[in-house]
């Protein structure tokens, strides 16, 4: 197969799109599928045997991570050129028309993943008001396509309540090697301040208003034996900072690699206050590093958190949060049960498997194109 690829979003971010868009061109060159990518400008000129084509654009003001990327000439020729077998739109903020109006000139079938929620999004950056018009802005791209894609039966459910057609689930793998309880490292913990006996608590992913950092500050604060540890940067950091002063907290920024590996499995708890998650990668990474998941009953994580690894608090409630934090930190013989627990989940996630199953929603959606038109 031929795939074209468009996202708002790519290397050098880091975040779940971009994850799941390097796994999924690894997996298209193992297969000996081709791949051409539409990505923002900054992004390096190939990845894993893929061209990447670049689109200018400029940071969203709100989520510079995402690029507002216009249509603009040069993408319609570009896939006439590449002759793709079909286009996966995984970014429709500001490509969605552009990706639509190409599939229909070429009369490609266009599939899409669903990967943010933006009209959750609108109502922590005060602009609630135009919740229902990004539905509406959402329904008129996703609806064009032969498919969308959902990370979670939370998102799902809420698309097809909204007037979403033709969804279907497709969930995210973990790398199971790269996220592992062997990079455990007690020189790590001495070396953001970790005292013997103390609770690590780590929160791993942007530090921003959506991902509801302020109901974690509140929870944290005055807890026994606690030590905060946020590895990530956003705008909410400077308030944080503020907000913690004088607590046991460390802010570690943006780690990649084997940092990365070794921040998740030296820690003992792992927190996930945003109530506004599609799926919640940094869920299934603390889990496969074998930590207990504190998260919100809300969006993805009620996916991937169960009983067995972990526990759900009521949505926006740091008192409900702050309970189950206690409870965890004073029980430590739980908190193994719920890590080993969690780490077996996470073993059955491969991103082979993910990919594969990706790969058999494109072949289906082929071969019924194929059926039509005979």
């Amino acid at each position: 197969m031929r795939i074209a690829l468009m996202t708002e979003t790519f290397l050098p971010d880091v975040n779940g799109v971009v994850t799941t868009l390097c796994r999924l061109l690894e997996h298209l060159q193992r297969r000996n599928h081709e791949a051409l990518l539409f990505a923002p400008h900054d992004a390096p000129t190939s990845y894993a045997g893929a061209e990447i084509v670049p689109l200018q654009g400029a940071p969203l003001p709100m989520y510079p991570e995402l690029k507002f990327t216009p249509p603009q000439l040069g993408v319609t020729a570009q896939l006439r050129r590449f002759q793709p077998d079909l286009i996966h739109m995984a970014g429709v903020i500001a490509l969605g028309p552009a990706g639509r109006h190409a599939a229909r000139k070429l009369r490609l079938p266009l599939v899409s993943a669903y990967h943010t929620d933006w009209p959750a999004y609108s109502n922590h950056y005060g602009v609630g008001f135009l919740r229902n018009l990004a539905y509406t802005y959402l329904r008129w791209i996703h609806n064009s396509c032969v498919l969308t894609l959902c990370p979670s039966f939370a998102t799902l459910s809420d698309l097809r309540s909204h007037g979403f057609r033709r969804l279907k689930l497709w969930r995210r793998g973990v790398d199971t090697e790269r996220f592992h309880p062997r990079f455990r490292s007690q020189a790590w913990r001495e070396s953001i301040g970790a005292q013997a006996g103390e609770t690590l608590l780590l929160y791993v992913g942007r530090l921003a208003a959506e991902k509801r950092l302020d109901l974690l500050a509140e929870a944290v604060r005055g807890l026994a034996g606690v030590r905060l540890v946020l590895v990530g940067d956003g705008p909410a950091r400077p308030g944080l900072e503020q907000r913690l002063a004088g607590t046991p907290v460390h802010f570690a920024g943006y780690l990649k690699g084997e940092a990365l590996s070794t921040a998740y499995a030296s820690a003992d708890l792992f927190a996930f206050p945003s109530d506004t998650e599609t799926f919640g990668q940094v869920i299934q990474e603390a889990m496969a590093s074998g930590l207990p998941v504190v998260a919100a009953k809300a969006g993805g994580a009620r996916d991937l958190v169960t009983p067995a690894t972990g526990q759900l608090f009521t949505p926006g409630s740091a008192h409900a949060m702050r309970a189950n934090l206690q409870a965890l930190v004073a029980n430590p013989m739980r908190r193994q049960e719920l890590g080993q627990a969690g780490r077996a989940v996470a073993e059955r996630n491969s991103w082979e498997r993910v990919m594969d199953e990706l790969l058999g929603h494109y072949e289906g959606t082929l071969a019924r194109r194929k059926r039509r038109a005979a």
